[in-house]
């Protein structure tokens, strides 16, 4: 089967999961398994765990601090896998992972548990970005786009899992008993990695070059202000001054990724980048596909905001409003695997931001006041299609930035380009995250009424979803 694009077969999902590749794609995606659950678990049970360990003033901290350093370690994963063999980088990360989820599971204050949340961030940015940039060295060219399905659908399951797993423990009056199970995971994972990461035991590719400080700094400070100035319109009782902040924030947010390409485009930036020569290439496609990974993620963010809108506007119990939240997730995970199967990547790769933009122009238009469950019905249907829009491209996107960015289909290109494409996939949606989160809150506080905020919401990434729409027309030659 060709997937339309490079001219390069796609395997089956049998040769992906052949008993000698099981170990592989079990350590890969159990090490973003992990990373997803904690982002969902730590938010169902964290008002426990307030309840009981005071600190409720920096209780949004707790997500800020996580996603700091996590965007900071994806950055770094091209510098560490030039130090370090695979193996050891990954056991690195899994103990980053794990020592962090220690520390929360043991903290006797606020203090304590956000330090433990920032060790776990760095654990958990270098797992995600590990995954990807272990794909190319661990698997040939040919599952690459099947087992970047296999680990994007990690957070399907994450968000299934966290809020179950963490519901369960807190409702027990064991909030701390959620992170020892994570604990005993990681060590679980941990076991596998010398029979799954076997194949990536070569030397490090020894990337030389300045290090990246002044990319990694910009980076930092994007989500830093991203992080911070999202505070400014998180729970009740928004205001005008901090919707202003929120705003700001973004804005400058913005600047410091415009920032960041600035630096990164330099001439001679060799080892002292965190993205690839590639993406800069006049004519090339690498550029628009991280712009199209970011917007993809960035869009999803509405999730967030979707049990809130089914509660106030369709009169849904929590319990229900929840399982509305997930459409959009389950539409991606369906999606994914779809398109992973047909393959067809420039095909997909188009079709895929369109049908996400229809999923929002048919969320937008359709909320009403006091919906019926007609209406309750269509906001599900257009959640599941923007999800599957997002997962029609998601598979086609990631393999083709690890084939370009590693300067052809050579897994083994030893110049770190290849490193850095793949953890720039990482840092990317961490960034797109923060971005989206952002623009989401500021768009929700905005409204007047919870009417205003569902239509400026869903319009005003429905519109974002536009520009991806129009990247993709660009990014299909990448892939």
């Amino acid at each position: 089967m060709d997937d339309g694009g490079v001219g390069v077969p796609i395997g089956s999902w049998r040769d992906l999961l052949s008993a000698g590749r099981r170990p592989t794609v079990a350590v890969l995606c159990g090490g973003v398994l992990l990373f997803a659950t904690d982002t969902y678990v730590t938010a169902s049970l964290l008002p426990s765990a307030v309840a009981e360990i005071g600190g409720e003033r920096f209780y949004a901290w707790v997500t800020t601090v996580y996603l700091l350093t996590a965007v900071v370690a994806s950055a770094l994963v091209g510098r560490l896998l030039a130090a370090w063999p695979a193996r050891r980088a990954y056991v690195l990360a899994l103990a980053a992972f794990g020592v962090g989820a220690a520390i929360d599971a043991a903290a006797p204050d606020m203090a304590v548990l956000l330090v433990g949340r920032a060790v776990q961030g760095v654990g958990g940015g270098l797992l995600a970005g590990l995954a990807y940039a272990l794909i190319r060295t661990a698997l040939p060219r040919r599952l690459w786009t099947r087992a970047s399905a296999s680990i994007s659908t990690m957070w399907g399951v994450g968000l299934l899992v966290g809020p179950t797993l963490g519901g369960v423990f807190a409702e027990a009056g064991q909030w701390r008993l959620a992170f020892v199970a994570l604990v005993v995971i990681t060590v679980a994972i941990g076991a596998g990695v010398p029979a799954g990461l076997r194949h990536t035991a070569a030397a490090p590719s020894g990337a030389s070059g300045p290090f990246p400080l002044a990319s990694v700094l910009l980076v930092a400070a994007a989500a830093a202000v991203l992080s911070v100035s999202g505070l400014a319109v998180s729970g009740s009782g928004v205001t005008g001054r901090g919707i202003a902040v929120a705003a700001g924030g973004l804005v400058v947010a913005l600047l410091l990724l415009g920032g960041l390409v600035v630096v990164e485009h330099r001439p001679g930036g060799g080892g002292g980048r965190v993205l690839p020569a590639a993406t800069f290439l006049r004519g090339g496609g690498l550029g628009a596909v991280y712009v199209l990974i970011g917007v993809l993620v960035g869009v999803s963010a509405v999730e967030v905001f979707v049990p809130l809108f089914g509660q106030r506007l369709g009169g849904l119990e929590p319990v229900t409003a929840g399982f509305l939240g997930v459409a959009l997730a389950c539409g991606w995970v369906v999606g994914e695997v779809v398109s992973a199967s047909v393959g067809r990547a420039r095909v997909c790769v188009t079709l895929g931001p369109a049908v996400t933009v229809l999923g929002f122009v048919a969320l937008a238009v359709s909320q009403r006041a006091d919906a019926s469950t007609v209406t309750v019905l269509v906001w599900a249907i257009s959640l599941a299609a923007a999800g599957a829009g997002v997962g029609v491209a998601w598979p086609h996107l990631s393999a083709g930035a690890l084939a370009v960015g590693s300067g052809a289909e050579d897994a083994d290109a030893g110049d770190g380009e290849g490193d850095r494409a793949s953890a720039a996939i990482t840092m990317v949606q961490m960034l797109a995250v923060a971005l989206g989160a952002s623009f989401a809150g500021v768009a929700v506080a905005l409204g007047a009424d919870p009417l205003a905020s569902a239509h400026l919401l869903y319009g005003g990434l429905g519109a974002v979803a536009v520009l991806g729409a129009v990247a993709a027309l660009r990014a299909r030659r990448a892939v």
